[in-house]
């Protein structure tokens, strides 16, 4: 951990060295993702856990690239929050990563990964964090309608930052351009949280009290 942590580091003085722009950017993305890998392996060593995280990533990645034909409409938001509901946030921040990652490898890595990634962490993150007040399927589509805007606004921001002029004009002028996509992901968010959000999460659930079931042998 204490390496992965030094890596951080590293990255995050490299990006303050590194001026204003993509560089920096990608930079400091890197180094919160490294940051949240040592997070993650803190945590109980659980080839279980490992193994449910994983799958739930690719799963929500195949999601992704099944709706790469509607703008904007995608499970990974919904998908990390559920898991970050039900398994706490550590999973929850894995699980959208993991989908940012390798859902990426089909639709195209650059230098936008790491930050999609951080993006999607996140909010499985903030759904381990506000996992007691979501039990309902309603309050589940707020948040995730909330994280997708949230989501689709980092994006255009970090555009904006790392290859546009830094004024007010070209900020507005490229949150403009990206909000019909921005409000179709939000929407796209309540329909599959009231869809197959409580299933999911109730589903999760049971695996996660498996999860810390301990057999004791006497």
């Amino acid at each position: 951990m204490s390496r992965l942590l030094a890596v951080a580091a590293a990255l995050v003085a490299g990006a303050l060295l590194g001026g204003n722009g993509a560089p920096a950017t990608l930079l400091a993305a890197a180094a919160l993702l490294v940051a949240g890998v040592a997070w993650f392996e803190s945590g109980p060593d659980s080839t279980r856990e490992l193994t449910l995280v994983a799958t739930l990533g690719a799963a929500a990645a195949a999601g992704r690239v099944l709706f790469a034909a509607i703008p904007g409409v995608q499970p990974v938001t919904v998908v990390a929050v559920v898991a970050g509901i039900s398994l706490g946030s550590r999973a929850g921040a894995a699980t959208g990563a993991i989908a940012a990652f390798v859902s990426n490898l089909f639709l195209g890595q650059g230098i936008w990964t790491p930050q999609q990634m951080l993006g999607w962490a996140a909010c499985g993150a903030v759904g381990g964090l506000l996992g007691p007040a979501l039990r309902s399927r309603w309050a589940l589509a707020a948040l995730t309608a909330v994280l997708g805007l949230a989501f689709s606004a980092s994006m255009d921001v970090w555009l904006w930052y790392g290859f546009f002029p830094h004024t007010w004009a070209a900020l507005v002028a490229t949150v403009g351009r990206g909000a019909w996509f921005d409000v179709s992901h939000a929407v796209g968010n309540v329909f599959l949280a009231l869809t197959i959000g409580p299933e999911l999460r109730r589903m999760l659930e049971r695996y996660g009290r498996r999860l810390r079931t301990v057999v004791v042998w006497a």
